[in-house]
């Protein structure tokens, strides 16, 4: 029942991201669902793997692929899906208690958790660019054979 929650949400998130971001209407449902896969990847992954990071870096690859897997299949570019897809990934709270931590003077906290949270945002970005380089290496194979 939590993963349904978590993927409904998350869908929510990423609908109201893709919006904002003023992507196509045709795309917006579909944005979505990559988001809303990710962030199940996320809740599982770091669940089974006991890291947010390692949790992180699986769905950035989930998000990756079904952005580039989408973007072939509708003929738009990977971006209308990668970034919204990306959104509920992103440690938004690991860097406001980074900074809530360094203006309270608590230094060996803010390192922590900043520390994290840069290793999730690298994470995010390897994701991404590990899925985008896939692609382009199949399509390579692809147009030479």
């Amino acid at each position: 029942m939590a993963i349904i929650k978590q993927f409904i949400l998350s869908f929510l998130s990423t609908i109201g991201f893709a919006i904002l971001f003023s992507i196509p209407r045709d795309s917006i449902i579909k944005s979505g669902l990559v988001g809303a896969s990710g962030w199940v990847t996320l809740y599982i992954s770091s669940i089974y793997f006991e890291s947010n990071i390692a949790g992180t870096f699986f769905a950035a690859i989930i998000v990756g692929i079904l952005g580039e897997l989408l973007a072939r299949h509708y003929k738009k570019p990977a971006t209308v899906y990668s970034i919204p897809g990306i959104v509920p990934l992103v440690p938004g709270a690991g860097m406001y208690y980074t900074m809530l931590a360094l203006v309270e003077k608590d230094f060996h906290n803010a390192a922590n958790k900043g520390t994290e949270t840069f290793f999730i945002a690298a994470a995010i970005s390897i994701g991404i660019i590990i899925s985008t380089s896939l692609s382009r290496s199949i399509k390579r194979v692809k147009h030479k054979g």
